[in-house]
């Protein structure tokens, strides 16, 4: 009896002192390894993160500014009260997406490539919609661009127009798993997701660092010193030709702003992500932004365009369309958010 009380007490003792080994973590079950020798050091072998900057885009920075009207008479007017918010660091392309460009996204449609439509979307919903030169005008020998604008080479480095709200979206959504795909395949982490810009960041970027700007080239004047217009737009009454361009120019042909950003005024307004409330400014945050209201169908549109009268270039003029609708003179750019601290211009 004493023997095999003995050995049973031995089995048990020796069971008791490998679970209580195994909670020390000394055989993996649950502590630390060899490899950190028990300290807190994190999951190691993680891939380094670098964040690139994407062709065609350019680096704006973080930093505050007051958004809303520049103009000198705000509280008479009052159209857009001024706020000051703060804007984290972004990318943003350079110019406005061009027929080329957006070529290259229905080509792989077309070509029967895998994708996800928007809800209601066929293929032929995200083709520019070419009829939009003789529309959006009444007795207008819009014929020509109807059919040369979007298919004629001479065009390709013109901003992609006849594009709704929902399509360049999508665009942004392609453009995203195109590049997304190829990292992964090539063994990189994934970038963030192309998007379009809210209307606090079109605002901060097409200011280009210089707060209050009335426009992105500075204050007050619409031509430089030898009398040239400083954008495509029209400087008067049936007067569309004096910028060199009766209806759009090709992207890149106006001097850039401060923060290398082309055309943030003229050529063709542009989408944001934000629904338009002509109340949103005291309604949103005071860092980053952006107005979402899925029962309004209106989009913001900024930075006015080829057929638009000063005013819409000013930095702070709000504008806006229905997100279904397709105009000769509305296109968008992509913005993407940066990840990491950005302390200077150029991540």
């Amino acid at each position: 009896m004493n023997i095999m009380r003995v050995s049973r007490f031995t089995v048990l003792q020796g069971i008791s002192i490998i679970l209580a080994l195994s909670g020390c973590g000394l055989f993996g079950g649950g502590g630390g390894g060899s490899s950190d020798r028990g300290e807190l050091v994190g999951v190691q072998d993680r891939q380094p993160w670098d964040q690139t900057r994407p062709f065609g885009m350019v680096s704006v920075p973080a930093g505050t500014f007051h958004m809303g009207q520049a103009d000198e008479d705000v509280a008479a007017t009052q159209i857009n009260f001024n706020k000051q918010v703060t804007i984290s660091a972004f990318y943003m392309d350079d110019t406005e997406i061009t027929n080329n460009e957006y070529r290259q996204f229905t080509q792989e449609l077309l070509e029967g490539s895998e994708v996800d439509l928007p809800a209601g979307y066929s293929i032929a919903d995200l083709l520019p919609d070419t009829t939009v030169w003789v529309r959006d005008f009444t007795h207008h020998m819009g014929d020509p661009l109807v059919q040369y604008y979007w298919s004629h080479p001479a065009f390709d480095d013109f901003p992609i127009v006849g594009v709704d709200w929902s399509a360049a979206r999508y665009f942004c959504k392609w453009r995203t798993d195109h590049m997304n795909n190829y990292r992964l395949e090539v063994g990189l982490p994934i970038m963030p997701e192309f998007r379009l810009p809210s209307e606090a960041e079109w605002e901060y970027a097409a200011r280009g660092g210089r707060d209050m700007n009335k426009y992105p080239w500075g204050n007050p004047y619409i031509r430089n010193t030898r009398g040239c217009l400083l954008a495509n737009f029209k400087p008067g009454r049936g007067n569309y030709f004096d910028d060199g361009f009766a209806y759009t120019a090709p992207t890149a042909t106006f001097f850039a702003n401060d923060y290398g950003l082309y055309d943030m005024s003229g050529n063709v307004s542009e989408w944001c992500e934000d629904a338009y409330n002509p109340s949103a400014m005291p309604l949103v945050w005071d860092l980053n932004p952006t107005y979402y209201d899925e029962r309004i169908d209106f989009k913001v549109v900024r930075g006015g365009s080829w057929k638009d009268i000063a005013y819409f270039l000013e930095t702070g003029t709000r504008s806006y369309e229905h997100k279904d609708t397709t105009r000769s003179s509305i296109g968008f750019r992509c913005a993407m958010t940066y990840l990491g601290r950005s302390s200077g211009t150029e991540f």
